[in-house]
């Protein structure tokens, strides 16, 4: 619980306030995490449009280290990082993520009577302690088998679809996630709100020779690549660009090389396949593979742009990221056809079937072979890229916000 120092000062910062607004902060100490992202952006974004505001961050005390509430000034004078004591964490992270979710946060909501509350991932409270968003990003261990777990994580996914049901309004990053929702999870159809997700800033075109040099060395990147960055788990679908670049030994012939970058976070299995050894299997030469591990989020603009091509062979994504911040850097992309990618990248990039190799050789053929072609890709993908933005999303949540509250 708070001290009573830090209570006075809150009471000293919220006097005139237009509405106290609680968000579920467990992912706001991993801002490399894709829900530590959102809800970075998303809160920049929205103080930025509406900072008569007051904005609650609710975390777990054990993620602090200073467990007084204290200003988050590199947002703004009205957000708080407001740490709550939560039980069971000796025992087990997981239980006690779970009292955090379903007790701690309601708690804190409870105590400081906000306004709403907005829960920036698949976890709402059974009971919510107030009106309550929550954003779903996508479905995938309802829809996906491989991803559905064993008895506990399935009873886990049971909890917070139902408590989903209950929330008073559900945000999606996408039409296709929202039609997985709706039908999924059986909730109205006029209470799932599609706000699309956007490129961080840093994500543009980039003219410096000197910094694509500088990358280039950092991670003893080849002069001529094909680039794929994202997990390395079964949905992500590694093994059709290996295969499909077998199919183009002109390529690798020609100084081409297929470029990896991300970190597999599991040893070689079905789930999470090793991309050098399915190179070996399928015979591709030694030095046609590499895998660069994990970039760092300011490289990557230089890693993207460098790239003669991004691909993305995912098999289900809510949103799809990567395409869009390729695009951003005036990078070709070439993408799945299926779930959310297609309504991501529009006109602006190639699709094809994520189970043919021969389709995403012949894609690539086409995106390598042809100049005018991919300086069509670039400004298309630029221009589709700003199509999305953080400050748009901010106006659209915001407005939930207001359609509840």
């Amino acid at each position: 619980m708070a001290s009573r120092a830090s209570r006075r000062l809150w009471g000293q910062v919220t006097c005139d306030k237009k509405m106290r607004i609680a968000l579920n902060g467990i992912f706001f100490e991993q801002p490399t995490t894709g829900s530590g992202q959102y809800l970075h952006a998303l809160l920049s974004a929205i103080i930025a449009r509406a900072p008569e505001h007051e904005y609650v961050v609710v975390v777990p005390q054990s993620d602090v280290t200073d467990t007084e509430i204290r200003v988050l000034a590199e947002f703004s004078s009205r957000a708080f990082l407001y740490p709550e004591r939560v039980g069971l964490d000796r025992l087990s992270k997981n239980l006690a993520k779970l009292s955090f979710e379903q007790i701690g946060f309601n708690r804190a909501c409870r105590r400081e009577g906000v306004a709403l509350a907005h829960v920036p991932y698949f976890a709402s409270p059974l009971f919510p302690a107030t009106r309550t968003v929550v954003t779903i990003h996508d479905l995938i261990p309802l829809i996906l088998p491989d991803y559905r777990g064993g008895p506990l994580v399935r009873a886990y996914t049971q909890l917070v679809a139902l408590a989903a049901r209950r929330a008073d309004a559900v945000i999606a990053d996408s039409e296709c996630s929202r039609r997985d929702i709706v039908d999924r999870l059986g909730i109205a159809p006029e209470r799932v709100h599609v706000i699309y997700l956007a490129a961080h800033a840093r994500f543009q075109p980039q003219s410096d020779p000197a910094r694509l040099d500088a990358m280039r060395r950092k991670y003893a990147l080849p002069e001529k690549f094909l680039l794929y960055l994202g997990g390395f788990d079964s949905r992500k679908n590694i093994r059709v660009l290996l295969e499909a670049f077998s199919l183009l030994p002109e390529f690798y012939q020609a100084g081409y090389r297929l470029v990896f970058a991300g970190v597999n976070l599991g040893a070689d299995s079905k789930f999470f396949p090793d991309p050098e050894r399915i190179a070996r299997e399928i015979g591709l030469p030694d030095d046609a593979v590499r895998v660069i591990g994990w970039v760092r989020e300011e490289d990557k603009p230089a890693l993207y742009a460098a790239a003669e091509i991004f691909l993305f062979p995912s098999f289900y994504e809510g949103f799809g990221l990567p395409p869009l911040e390729a695009m951003a850097c005036g990078t070709p992309v070439i993408a799945s056809n299926t779930a959310s990618l297609p309504e991501i990248v529009g006109d602006a990039a190639l699709t094809a079937d994520p189970h043919s190799p021969l389709a995403w050789a012949e894609s690539i053929r086409v995106v390598v072979n042809d100049a005018t072609r991919r300086a069509e890709m670039r400004a298309r993908g630029i221009a589709q890229a700003k199509k999305f933005s953080w400050t748009r999303a901010a106006e659209e949540t915001l407005a939930v916000y207001d359609s509840i509250a």
